[in-house]
């Protein structure tokens, strides 16, 4: 069996890539770090494009693809930094009005965690709080998980200006959070909510491996062109084993995220989070390296991309949750 991208994922892939150029480039990126208000404009571009709609039937109006699809889009999301609740706005396109086309942006909270924090709350129209249905089997989908929490959770829609909460220092420049004090659970959502979170766990480990993969092109390209003693510093063994490290941690990533993609185990999602945390974070720590004194300033991207993947490895299965996931799956 031949493991491979379609040429139809190829294209999407690229056109995706593609896009995000054009309409978040690098001078948009760091404008968003002085102002990370999202662009609606911008919003409903994606939205046209079938960014939010792309797992809707055609039906619908959406484009009809699947898990596989949306992990390719989420990664190039990740690569580019976009910024927004982007995995919210995927998996909810189908259940709040608006969301689909990009005329609405919704949030998305776990209401199990502490604390319970808000992506971009100055910018969503409405907010989801999914609770329970964490729990999952070793080998399972989630829906077969033992226990009541695992088959079970629930899921409340509020608009903003009923929602409390407070102000919550965000260690990432593009994404503004608050902390959710409280929220009335008086307008249920109806969900399959561990389906929710484990799709949701895997599009941001998608995100987490087009961070991973991008701050290696940036490490080997400031490699060949930065110059010590007269040769480029990639020349250099010690930066080599860096690089080198960096393209594995990233292609591991890669292989667990598309195959997490395929098989939707909720084992499979868990070890994907986790190799593409790892990635994500050690990436961009030895991209940082790699640049030198030059990666410590303001003006490098190479700190967006740590603070990114740091506040993304803190979203949906964190790293010790995944371990005891999988340890559990080991001994099963």
């Amino acid at each position: 069996m031949h493991f491979q991208l379609t040429q139809d994922q190829r294209a999407l892939r690229d056109g995706t890539r593609e896009l995000l150029a054009g309409r978040f480039g690098r001078d948009r990126l760091r404008a968003a770090v002085g102002d990370p208000a999202l662009d609606r404009a911008r919003w409903r571009e994606l939205g046209a494009a079938g960014f939010f709609a792309l797992r809707l039937p055609e039906e619908a109006g959406g484009v009809g693809l699947g898990l596989p699809e949306a992990v390719l889009v989420l990664e190039e999301a990740g690569r580019a930094l976009l910024p927004g609740p982007l995995v919210a706005c995927q998996l909810l396109a189908g259940a709040v009005d608006g969301v689909a086309s990009g005329e609405k942006i919704v949030g998305l909270c776990e209401g199990q965690r502490e604390p319970v924090l808000w992506e971009h709350p100055a910018d969503c129209d409405e907010l989801i709080l999914v609770e329970g249905g964490a729990g999952r089997s070793a080998h399972g989908s989630g829906d077969e998980a033992g226990g009541a929490q695992g088959r079970t959770g629930s899921a409340y829609r509020s608009a903003p200006d009923r929602v409390a909460c407070a102000p919550f220092a965000s260690v990432d420049p593009l994404t503004p959070l608050a902390r959710v004090t409280d929220l009335p659970r008086t307008e249920p959502l109806a969900l399959e909510v561990p389906r929710l979170r484990r799709e949701a766990t895997l599009l941001t480990a998608a995100q987490q491996l087009g961070s991973a993969a991008r701050t290696v092109e940036m490490a080997v390209r400031h490699a060949r062109e930065r110059e010590q003693f007269g040769a480029p510093v990639g020349s250099f063994q010690a930066v080599k084993h860096l690089c080198a490290q960096m393209l594995v941690r990233a292609e591991i990533a890669r292989s667990a995220v598309y195959a997490a993609a395929v098989t939707e185990s909720a084992l499979d999602v868990t070890a994907a989070k986790l190799l593409a945390d790892e990635a994500a974070v050690a990436n961009a720590r030895d991209c940082l390296q790699v640049h030198g004194g030059m990666g410590f300033t303001w003006e490098a991207d190479v700190h967006l991309h740590l603070k990114r993947a740091w506040l993304r490895a803190a979203r949906w299965e964190v790293a010790r949750e995944a371990e005891e996931l999988l340890a559990a799956g080991l001994i099963a």
